[in-house]
């Protein structure tokens, strides 16, 4: 399953600092930033829920980036 999400993001080099960030996280199965347009397209791992995935992708993000904001 696949969906796009918001975010708030500084600067490019961030950004593919998130996406790794992302993609190491578990139920994760490819993420995908894109800076120019502030989204960020999460593929799940088969049986993930989104909604237990999401708030971990959004802690590695933030430790990045403190005040990065990912709207789910």
């Amino acid at each position: 399953m696949k969906k796009n999400y918001k975010i708030e993001v500084d600067c490019a080099n961030c950004a593919a600092k998130m996406e790794d960030a992302a993609n190491k996280t578990s139920g994760v199965k490819n993420a995908v930033v894109n800076f120019m347009t502030l989204k960020m397209q999460v593929e799940f791992e088969d049986g993930a829920n989104a909604k237990e995935v999401m708030p971990r992708v959004l802690e590695a993000c933030r430790k990045i980036e403190p005040d990065c904001e990912i709207y789910f």
